[in-house]
C-alpha cells in the first residue's frame, strides 16, 4: 500500500510517501523556526497560515520525487493531534478532502504514535515488546508497547515535558528560538559539575516525572550569578546533566519493572548528544538494545505520520467523511492492530 503521510501539528509542515512493500520513497519537510524566533516560541495563529502557504507546495514537490501520481496512492494518513489545533485542522482538512477527491481512505493518526513507531522506518528496526521514552516538547512519557496500539501508561511527567523544561530555561538564560538546541549547544562549552541540580523524584517509587523543581533551581542559579554571564554554559551543562540523569533512571527502572531488555527513545530530545551517550553507557552495561529514530526524524515529520497511518489502513481502519482533531489525546485510547 501506498500512503501519502501530512503533519501539521505545530510549528513544521511534513509532507511523505511511504510504501509497505518499497519502503519510504520522499518526504519533506519545512520549519517555521525562523518565523517564531522573532517571538520567542510559536504563535499558533501564524502557525496556522504558514502551513496553509506550505502544505501544497510540498506536496506537489513529495508526489514528484516519489514519482507517484494520485491514481498511485492508496491511502492519505494525517496528524489529527495532539498539537495545536489550529495548525492540525490544516492537515486534516486537506488530507480528508484529497482522499474524497481521489476515492481513497483516509485514517487519521495520533502524533505521538507517529514518533513512536519511527524507528520502524530503520534498516534495524527494533520488535515488540519493548519499553519506550516518548520525550520531546510537549510530552515525556514511559511505555510498555507489545505492538502497535497496545500501550501500557507507565509513567509520565505531572508538570512540564523535559522538552519544554529545555525551552524555558533557554528564555531564562537569554537564548534565541527554539531553545532546546540552543541549550545543548552552550552545554558543550560548560562544566556539568558546577552546580548541583535536584534530579527530581528519583528517590519516590513509580515513574512519573516532574521538571518544574528543576526549572526552578536553574532560575535561582541564574539570579545568582546574573552578574557573571560566562557562568551560563555551566548552568547549561549542569541542567542537562540532570534531565539526562533523570530520565536514564526512570528508564532503567521501567525497564527492570516489565523485565524488558529493549528501549526505543523518540521525540525531538531523543536527538540530543548527552543523552544517546548515558543511554549507550547503560545498554553496554546492562545488555540492553536501544533503539532511535534518524535524526531527520526525530523531530516533527511527515514519514513517520506515513508509515503509521499504513499500519493502520493495512488492519482495515479509516476515517468517515467527517474531520475531527483532538488537541489533547491520549495514546492509549488509540485502537490494538493485529489482535
Amino acid at each position: 500500500m501506498r500512503v501519502l503521510g501530512i503533519e501539521t501539528s505545530c510549528d513544521e509542515t511534513g509532507v511523505a510517501v511511504y510504501d509497505s512493500e518499497a519502503g519510504l520513497l520522499a518526504h519533506r519537510l519545512f520549519s517555521q523556526i525562523q518565523m517564531h524566533a522573532d517571538y520567542g516560541g510559536v504563535v499558533p495563529e501564524l502557525a496556522s497560515r504558514d502551513h496553509v502557504r506550505k502544505l501544497v507546495p510540498l506536496l506537489r514537490e513529495v508526489m514528484e520525487a516519489a514519482g507517484s501520481a494520485p491514481a498511485d496512492i492508496e491511502g492519505i494518513a494525517y496528524t489529527a493531534g495532539p498539537g495545536l489545533a489550529g495548525a492540525l485542522m490544516v492537515g486534516a482538512v486537506l488530507g480528508r478532502s484529497l482522499a474524497y477527491a481521489w476515492g481513497i481512505p483516509a485514517i487519521a493518526v495520533h502524533h505521538m504514535e507517529g514518533h513512536l513507531l519511527a524507528p520502524l522506518l530503520e534498516a534495524q528496526p527494533p520488535t515488540f515488546p519493548f519499553v519506550a521514552l516518548l520525550v520531546s516538547g510537549g510530552h515525556t512519557q514511559l511505555m510498555r508497547v507489545d505492538g502497535i496500539g497496545r500501550y501500557e501508561l507507565l509513567g509520565e511527567s505531572i508538570d512540564d515535558a523535559a522538552g519544554e523544561a529545555f525551552d524555558k530555561v533557554a528564555k531564562m538564560l537569554g537564548l534565541e528560538y527554539p531553545g532546546g538546541p540552543n541549550v545543548a549547544k552552550l552545554a558543550l562549552q560548560g562544566n556539568a559539575l558546577a552546580f548541583a541540580f535536584p534530579r527530581p523524584m528519583i528517590n519516590r517509587p513509580g515513574l512519573e516525572f516532574s521538571f518544574s523543581g528543576l526549572k526552578t533551581a536553574v532560575l535561582h542559579a541564574r539570579q545568582q550569578t546574573a552578574d557573571y554571564p560566562e557562568k551560563n554554559a555551566d548552568i547549561c551543562a549542569s541542567f542537562e546533566l540532570a534531565v539526562v540523569d533523570t530520565l536514564l533512571r526512570k528508564c532503567q527502572r521501567a525497564l527492570k519493572q516489565t523485565g524488558l531488555k529493549t528501549l526505543v527513545v523518540a521525540g525531538g530530545v531523543s536527538a540530543n548528544k548527552r543523552l544517546r551517550e548515558a543511554l549507550a553507557d547503560m545498554a553496554r552495561r546492562h545488555h540492553i538494545e536501544v533503539f532511535y529514530p534518524a535524526p531527520q526524524f526525530c523531530t516533527d515529520n511527515g514519514a513517520m505520520i506515513a508509515f503509521a497511518g499504513c499500519q493502520r489502513l493495512l488492519a482495515g481502519e479509516h476515517e468517515g467523511l467527517g474531520v475531527k482533531v483532538r488537541p489533547r489525546w491520549p495514546m492509549t485510547e488509540l485502537p490494538a492492530v493485529g489482535l
